[in-house]
């Protein structure tokens, strides 16, 4: 047998607090998982996205500890476009979720921007960028 990705796990304090700022990214998460210490959603593609809440991740693994440090982990969503991205970046921070890198044109060819989920882990958005004209 040959090992495939299946799942992203992310550990996270707040489950509802996550919940509603992957739900603001379009994935698709019923309301009533906000209390549970594990959720899962399907992503396109067939891959699988969970979190699980810190106690739950301590009820196995009495030794786990927060990461310190920077991110480890980073998320990216594909969006349909550069003003795609700037406006989502607006919204989310516009909600109260901490920006960490304002929408820019990178060098390697996209809209960018960088924006901290509840738990800090970075998620990019990002769209191929506008052509000249």
């Amino acid at each position: 047998m040959t090992p495939r990705l299946d799942m992203i796990g992310l550990v996270v304090s707040d489950m509802a607090a996550s919940l509603a700022f992957y739900r603001r990214l379009g994935l698709d998460v019923p309301a009533e998982a906000d209390g549970q210490p594990h959720v899962e959603a399907a992503l396109p593609g067939g891959m699988r996205i969970g979190w699980d809440t810190e106690e739950t991740i301590r009820s196995f693994d009495p030794s786990w500890t927060l990461p310190s440090g920077g991110a480890r982990t980073g998320l990216a969503f594909l969006c349909d476009s550069p003003a795609e991205v700037d406006a989502l970046y607006e919204e989310l921070t516009g909600a109260g979720y901490r920006g960490h890198l304002k929408p820019w044109d990178a060098f390697w060819g996209q809209r960018y921007a960088v924006v901290l989920d509840p738990d800090g882990s970075e998620v990019s958005l990002f769209a191929p960028a506008a052509p000249a004209t």
